[in-house]
């Protein structure tokens, strides 16, 4: 039985743009069916007649059922009423690769050398203008696939992307070394660009990214300029480190010193003194250790350095101090007495005695039993005493003076070196 209507459909795969259904010259009545994703367009004598959202419609051609074939008999068994139906896919392709298929040249804009960038990404696209898209590049074909598509705009796609690519780094100042955490801006701008070329052609260019920029590694200058770059920031974060570091050291060492203080004020609270008291001990020892701690004048230079530290502190801490200096300077007399060695000095005329002498060889008188070095036996109080001017003891003077001139004499000597007095 001859077939009378027909019905027209595509259920085609995601990848195809635009699809020319097989069924042409159909007759009138039949039934076309469109898709929620998808728009017809009706060709009719060679023109494009209606475009076709979702739905069923009924085509009406000027081809007759049965008595067309008849007709048709004069033009060969083909009709002179020529229809036809093409489908568009108007879902968002997405995935869609693209790359720049040389580098870019341009002038880096914050070192300012010369530089050649590759790039390259993936882009989605939507079918806007039907009609549009049908008329200016599919014509007559029989359908317009992913991948054909692509290549039609494959050579202006590349002389724009490479044009823009070049602005956009100029304009915004994007740094060769940094582009990658730019990526995000880099993509956006060249979309907004490139989206007037794609309208013209009834596309939509929905999406577009830049994935990767493949850069001049391994060049000279690129690595030069490389190296300086990550320098300028690895030298700034090491001397804040070693800043940190040095702060870290400081509050450590100052730590130190609190707990240290902490403990000696503890250690003093538990032993009973006092750190005014420690530290007059401490000068009585200094002056313990003095190697003129026998001569009368250093004497009392110490004497008087720790009676203004007694006289610096009130009342109980300079009876304190003075307590804690009398015991030092008993302590360093002890000191004395242990290191020095012992030599015999006559009591009377103060001459220095041989070993063993049991008389003096200068006036006779019985000598006294060896004192230390440094150290006297008053002939006032017959104390040994530091050596000096005065007895500590009684006050006894020890230097004499010469009876006529006045004049202090050396110990021993029988006349005045002054007036040649007899002694």
């Amino acid at each position: 039985m001859a077939q009378i209507t027909d019905i027209i459909k595509y259920e085609g795969d995601n990848n195809t743009f635009i699809w020319k259904h097989p069924c042409e010259d159909f007759n009138s009545l039949t039934q076309l069916i469109v898709h929620e994703s998808q728009e017809a367009v009706f060709f009719k004598n060679g023109q494009a007649l209606d475009l076709f959202g979702p739905g069923r419609y009924t085509l009406e051609s000027q081809n007759i059922p049965l008595i067309g074939k008849v007709l048709n008999l004069a033009t060969g068994g083909e009709s002179p009423f020529h229809c036809e139906v093409y489908f568009i896919n108007k879902t968002e392709q997405m995935n869609i690769k693209w790359g720049t298929d040389s580098k870019v040249q341009y002038i880096e804009p914050a070192y300012g050398f010369p530089i050649s960038i590759g790039a390259s990404g993936e882009m989605s696209l939507r079918v806007e203008d039907s009609r549009k898209l049908l008329l200016k590049l599919v014509g007559t074909e029989d359908f317009l696939s992913q991948q054909k598509l692509t290549s039609f705009f494959r050579a202006f796609l590349m002389t724009r992307v490479k044009t823009y690519i070049a602005q956009t780094m100029k304009q915004n100042a994007i740094n060769i070394f940094e582009i990658d955490e730019h990526l995000a801006v880099f993509s956006e701008s060249i979309h907004s660009q490139l989206i007037p070329d794609f309208a013209d052609y009834g596309v939509s260019l929905e999406r577009f990214f830049v994935t990767n920029v493949a850069k001049p590694d391994g060049e000279r200058q690129y690595e030069q300029f490389k190296e300086l770059h990550f320098r300028q920031y690895a030298d700034v974060a090491e001397a804040k480190l070693r800043q940190q570091t040095d702060i870290i050291k400081a509050e450590t060492d100052a730590q130190k010193v609190v707990i240290d203080s902490k403990a000696q004020a503890t250690k003093r609270a538990q032993e009973g003194y006092t750190y005014q008291q420690e530290r007059g001990y401490d000068v009585a020892t200094e002056v313990a250790r003095n190697e003129a701690v026998g001569q009368f004048t250093n004497l009392g230079v110490g004497l008087g350095t720790m009676a203004g530290v007694g006289g610096a502190v009130a009342g109980t801490v300079g009876g304190a101090v003075a307590g804690a200096v009398g015991g030092a300077m008993n302590d360093a007399m002890n000191t004395v007495n242990e290191k020095a060695p012992a030599q015999n000095v006559c009591a009377k005329c103060g001459a220095v005695l041989p070993e063993n002498a049991k008389f003096c060889l200068e006036c006779g008188e019985k000598a006294a039993p060896a004192v230390p070095e440094g150290m006297v036996v008053c002939p006032g109080c017959g104390k040994t005493v530091v050596k000096g001017k005065f007895c500590l003891e009684c006050g006894h003077k020890f230097v004499s003076s010469c009876p006529k001139c006045g004049k202090e004499t050396v110990p021993g000597a029988k006349f005045c070196l002054e007036c040649g007095e007899r002694l």
